[in-house]
């Protein structure tokens, strides 16, 4: 009977056994660190680009041709005789574009799923309106867990295959568009 309620108990315990890998991100000295699908974190977007472009041309071309003749017969002077060709062809171009633009904000994400070498897929959005300007801001990319900070926050410089999208709607977006005939010119010519 010992035996028996002895192999019971084994089977028993083993049926509601846990895995201590399952709690082994938990840390009794730590707080909580998202690393499972629908777990949030927060993003700390920290963009900034510049770019510029400088370009100079320049060439040219130049051909001349001539032709001269002169002389005398027996003493009397014959005409003379001048021909001449020129060609010159010249070209400068020159041109150049910047461009800046500085993004700063934070944005709330949630876990999308987990790769089995431990990245974690993440995707999150942002709608604000303000007196019927309507931005949304747009982010996702893949984030390894050691780039998580321990209150949940990653910095987007740290999002591999990062997409960052701001886009507005509103009536300073229409304004800032061309209309509906200049559209039209440009589409014609």
């Amino acid at each position: 009977m010992k035996k028996l309620t002895v192999i019971t108990l084994i089977l028993l315990s083993n049926l509601f056994a846990q895995d201590f890998r399952t709690n082994a991100s938990r840390s009794i000295f730590s707080d909580y660190k998202a690393a499972r699908i629908g777990d949030a974190i927060t993003i700390i977007v920290v963009e900034s680009s510049e770019a510029s472009n400088q370009a100079q041309t320049s060439a040219g071309r130049s051909s001349d041709v001539g032709l001269a003749a002169g002389g005398s017969l027996d003493g009397s002077d014959l005409p003379s005789v001048d021909f001449s060709l020129g060609a010159n062809n010249e070209f400068r171009g020159g041109g150049s574009t910047k461009s800046s633009g500085m993004v700063k904000t934070k944005i709330s994400a949630m876990i999308d799923s987990v790769y089995s070498n431990g990245l974690l897929r993440i995707s999150g959005s942002r709608k604000i309106v303000v007196n019927g300007e309507e931005q949304i801001i747009k982010i996702k990319g893949i984030v390894r867990n050691s780039d998580i900070n321990s209150d949940n926050m990653v910095y987007s410089y740290n999002i591999s295959d990062a997409e960052i999208i701001f886009e507005g709607n509103g009536m300073i977006d229409s304004n800032t568009e061309p209309g509906w005939l200049t559209k039209l010119f440009h589409w014609l010519f």
